[in-house]
């Protein structure tokens, strides 16, 4: 189990290149110096050479650089009070900022990263029975509202994503949070997706979401997928690329609009039985031990509407439905959390 409180590493894409942004803060450290240099070497009349009495431009790089690196070996110093004004006005701010590059740098290419390489493989050890999502635009916010209300742990939900606010509000929720790229095999064997219990795909494209589910396949044979697709025609590609259970939500729309016309009350509780918040709730199950050979009728206090055996569905008015059997999944309708409160 992950501790509560970890996350994985929240990175940003940079617009600039890492050989740009390296580039730009040399570049800046060269003009900072170099200011420096200048202003000692215009000013070299107010520095005293205790070695041999004059200051050579050696010298003032010489001095330069001790200076900025607060070293200062006391072998050359300023003396006239222009000189040690320049010193505390101008190059002790200069002196400062050079040091700020020099942590900055070191703590963002080297510091930072050891830690946060640290920090994900010790939470990749720990990952085992989660459920990763793909994609956190609004379907997939709106399953993981869903799970968490269904009592799910955030801790094992890890969300993998490049949009910046979908990250921080997965991190907000509580989830575990990879900026990354969900199609490429790297990226899903960061989140151990092979000892996931399960994948939610909802990338936004269907294109995106099928490769995703290819390569999902690919590296967890046995993971069952649930995807998003939004054209009727890719419900068949999905299926294909591995996916176990493939939602249209234009579809369902559609179909809440049609109940809608005949029936107002349809819509309203097929939008109830969607949700674990409503008055009622849909729920899964294996059948257990005790209800063996009993038939759905005979379960005092449930109402069974259907049965999984071996993959097919039986209706509860199906002969095959009258005696259950080891192994049957149940779908059943229980009271939602409103009618429990």
């Amino acid at each position: 189990m992950v501790e509560k409180r970890d996350y994985m590493a929240l990175r940003r894409k940079n617009p600039v290149p890492l050989w740009g942004d390296l580039s730009l803060r040399i570049l800046v450290l060269f003009v900072l110096i170099g200011t420096v240099v200048l202003i000692h070497w215009l000013d070299r009349d107010g520095l005293v050479d205790n070695y041999d009495g004059d200051v050579s431009f050696l010298d003032v790089v010489y001095f330069t650089m001790i200076s900025i690196t607060t070293t200062g070996f006391g072998d050359i110093a300023p003396v006239s009070d222009r000189s040690r004004l320049f010193e505390a006005v101008i190059v002790t701010p200069i002196r400062v900022a050079v040091l700020f590059i020099f942590i900055g740098t070191a703590y963002q290419y080297v510091i930072r990263r050891s830690w946060e390489t640290f920090v994900m493989k010790r939470l990749q050890k720990q990952l085992d029975g989660h459920i990763v999502v793909c994609g956190f635009g609004v379907s997939g916010s709106e399953a993981v509202r869903e799970l968490l209300a269904r009592g799910v742990d955030a801790s094992t939900i890890v969300v993998v994503e490049r949009n910046a606010d979908g990250l921080a509000l997965a991190q907000e929720m509580g989830c575990l949070i990879l900026d990354a790229d969900a199609t490429r095999d790297e990226t899903l064997m960061n989140v151990r997706v092979s000892r996931a219990s399960s994948v939610i795909i909802s990338a936004g494209r269907d294109d995106t979401s099928i490769l995703i589910g290819l390569t999902v396949r690919h590296l967890a044979p046995d993971v069952p997928i649930s995807m998003v697709v939004r054209a009727a025609d890719n419900e068949l590609l999905a299926r294909q690329a591995g996916a176990t259970q493939v939602i249209n939500p234009v579809s369902f729309t559609g179909l809440l609009l049609a109940g809608s016309v005949k029936g107002p009350h349809t819509a309203d509780y097929l939008a109830d039985l969607a949700s674990v918040t409503g008055r009622v709730s849909l729920t899964e199950h294996v059948v257990a031990m005790e209800d063996l050979g009993k038939a759905p009728s005979d379960l005092e206090g449930r109402m069974v509407l259907r049965i999984y055996r071996n993959g097919e569905p039986i209706g509860f008015w199906e002969e095959a439905a009258k005696r259950l059997e080891e192994g049957d999944i149940l779908v059943e309708v229980v009271p939602g959390l409103d009618a429990r409160a």
